[in-house]
């Protein structure tokens, strides 16, 4: 194994200072493609890293190298990983296993029981009014996903609102952003260097959904009139209590301390819609795929010269 295994632990740290202008700059489709690829190609890379140390460290156990048929020579020649570089590998490894695994059964069962309440409404009809004097609207994924609108929600807009707010919504469901989200935040749960990453998807599945709501109204003022304006009614009634932890919605998603303060970052999509939608950045995109590349290359690289050790281990 060359040192060059060690670089898919390095091409994370370019993930905080790339995330916020990759997500402003590129057009909100393609910022979540790429910001979500990003996540999950680095995570993954660093993961896999992790395992390749520890079980370089493992056959270097004599014991484990006789069951094995290896001879502890040329692993101890050809290997530069040392034993304590192993063993912290191993511990780390076993660290994003066990906090990666419970991310990823608390989030299925959240889609699953997402999934379940959206059967038990009644009907097919997408749209579900629940009576509720708190402002509120969010899409549930399902089979049919189900969006959902509190009758206080209904009251702070008018006709036209309505039908943003709605247009936003099916954007969620149509598009499955929670999926975006959902692999976004597995990757950062795994490597939290990521995490600017996931935090930059769920703006961007939200800018995605506002953009959609524009392309169906026509009027990028009055979509950015009907954010705003569900935010305030969201944060005066008391909104958002309700919200499911696979669904997305209309105000974004709100962090569990911030729920009395805001509702996500609508200031900033605000800005956005007032402004002119993102046209530009492919060659953003072209350089981070060309990263992304290196990263998985560089991954492919450390598993092929692994092989290699222990092949030339196992010949001599």
């Amino acid at each position: 194994m060359h040192l060059a295994v060690y670089l898919p632990l390095v091409f994370p740290l370019l993930a905080a200072p790339a995330a916020r202008p990759l997500a402003d700059r590129l057009e909100p489709r393609l910022a979540t493609w790429v910001l979500a690829a990003g996540a999950v190609v680095l995570a993954a890379g660093s993961t896999t890293v992790l395992g390749l140390l520890s079980l370089a460290g493992l056959v270097r156990i004599p014991l484990v190298a006789e069951l094995a048929h290896l001879s502890p020579e040329v692993l101890q020649h050809d290997d530069p990983a040392r034993t304590s570089v192993a063993v912290l590998a191993a511990l780390l490894l076993v660290v994003v296993v066990v906090v990666g695994s419970r991310y990823l059964y608390r989030r299925v069962r959240a889609v699953c029981a997402a999934v379940l309440e959206s059967a038990c409404f009644p009907g097919q009809d997408p749209l579900v009014v629940m009576e509720e004097p708190a402002a509120d609207a969010f899409a549930m994924p399902g089979l049919p996903g189900r969006i959902v609108v509190s009758t206080g929600m209904l009251a702070t807009l008018d006709a036209t609102e309505r039908e943003i707010l709605l247009a936003h919504e099916r954007a969620h469901l149509r598009c499955h952003h929670y999926l975006f989200s959902a692999a976004a935040q597995l990757a950062a749960t795994v490597n939290p260097l990521v995490r600017p990453l996931a935090t930059q998807v769920f703006y961007t599945v939200e800018r995605w959904a506002d953009e959609a709501a524009v392309s169906a109204n026509g009027d990028r003022r009055r979509v950015a009139v009907t954010v705003g304006k569900a935010a305030l009614a969201s944060k005066h009634s008391g909104g958002r209590r309700r919200l499911p932890a696979a669904a997305l919605g209309l105000l974004g998603r709100v962090r569990r301390r911030d729920r009395l303060d805001a509702a996500g970052p609508v200031p900033r999509r605000v800005a956005a819609l007032l402004s002119a939608k993102p046209t530009g950045g492919t060659w953003r995109a072209a350089a981070v795929s060309a990263y992304l590349t290196a990263a998985a290359l560089c991954t492919v690289e450390a598993v092929h010269d692994l092989h290699e050790l222990l092949e030339r281990a196992r010949g001599s």
